[in-house]
């Protein structure tokens, strides 16, 4: 079975039936940014829990289906129009940002393209640049050319290099840029809007695969986690070759975020044994009456107990 890493997904607000279909679709790894919830978020603790969820439960949950589970702290644009509560965030950041697991700032950037929005990116990529840290870019949906163009700006004017900047949410009028001055430029396969596979395919066939990555994005909105390895089929019944389906679905994702040191092919290529048994602070993924998975290895394991 060929296998996939899905490098930007919101994983809290997907069902466990998704991480399930995921894991048989071939999906073994996957990046959750910071995200906002819907609507806006009241006060600072309620990040905190958030960013408390990424780098804990979620870490744990996805483990149970077999998946390896990464993520990306950061204030989402969305969010920086709140001047107070941004600056609490801003405190709270450095807390969550070096943790485990862990690859990236982000994702940051722009919404509205407000005066707000400008100096908690700039922040951001300041605490980036000085932790040695990626950095994950949100390109809005408005003016996407412009905020895309002007993204890469600051991201230069801040000291980080290309090489280590990953911009998110591309179409056909920003991927020329961005790859041209060297980001990656990653692509959000978001049903009706954004970008679709069909589009994708084209973009492939135009552009290659070097440093183009393709990711779901699938959210709490009508979205699909399973967008990388439909793409991959789609792409692969078009004549893409193999090696390019790779590349985009799977191997650049890996080039990138591997430059955290945080991000390791070997955690996946030999994990730890499922085992559902398993409590997270008391809490299973199961309910009462569900049978646990447990993977040969961790009955083994069970086996040499001297009880």
């Amino acid at each position: 079975m060929d296998i996939f890493i899905d490098p930007h997904i919101h994983a809290v607000s997907r069902t466990t039936d998704d991480y399930e279909a995921m894991r048989a679709a071939g999906v073994v790894a996957i990046i959750e940014p910071a995200f906002w919830l819907g609507q806006p978020r009241t006060n600072v603790s309620s990040f905190q829990d958030y960013f408390s969820m990424l780098v804990g439960w979620e870490r744990f949950r996805a483990a149970q289906f077999g998946i390896r589970h990464y993520c990306c702290i950061g204030l989402n644009s969305k969010e920086a129009n709140q001047e107070r509560l941004a600056d609490e965030v801003m405190e709270l950041i450095p807390l969550y940002a070096c943790k485990e697991g862990v690859v990236a700032i982000g994702e940051i950037g722009y919404d509205d393209m407000s005066d707000l929005e400008d100096r908690y990116f700039r922040k951001q990529l300041d605490m980036a640049r000085e932790w040695d840290m990626l950095v994950m870019i949100h390109t809005p949906h408005r003016n996407k050319k412009q905020g895309t163009s002007q993204s890469m700006d600051r991201c230069i004017e801040h000291g980080l290099e290309p090489s280590r900047v990953i911009v998110d949410h591309n179409n056909e009028e920003t991927v020329k840029e961005v790859l041209d001055r060297g980001f990656w430029a990653a692509f959000t396969l978001y049903p009706g809007t954004k970008m679709g596979n069909e589009r994708m395919v084209e973009l492939v066939k135009e552009y290659g695969p070097e440093r183009i990555i393709v990711d779901s994005a699938a959210d709490w909105g009508k979205s699909d986690p399973l967008a990388v390895p439909k793409t991959a089929r789609l792409m692969a019944e078009r004549g893409i070759p193999k090696e390019t389906i790779r590349k985009v679905c799977y191997d650049n994702a890996l080039e990138a975020y591997s430059q955290s040191g945080q991000m390791k092919e070997a955690d996946w290529l030999t994990p730890n044994p499922v085992d559902q048994r398993e409590l997270f602070y008391g809490n299973s993924v199961l309910r009462g009456g569900q049978v646990p998975t447990v993977d040969d290895l961790a009955k083994e394991k069970e086996s040499l107990i001297i009880k």
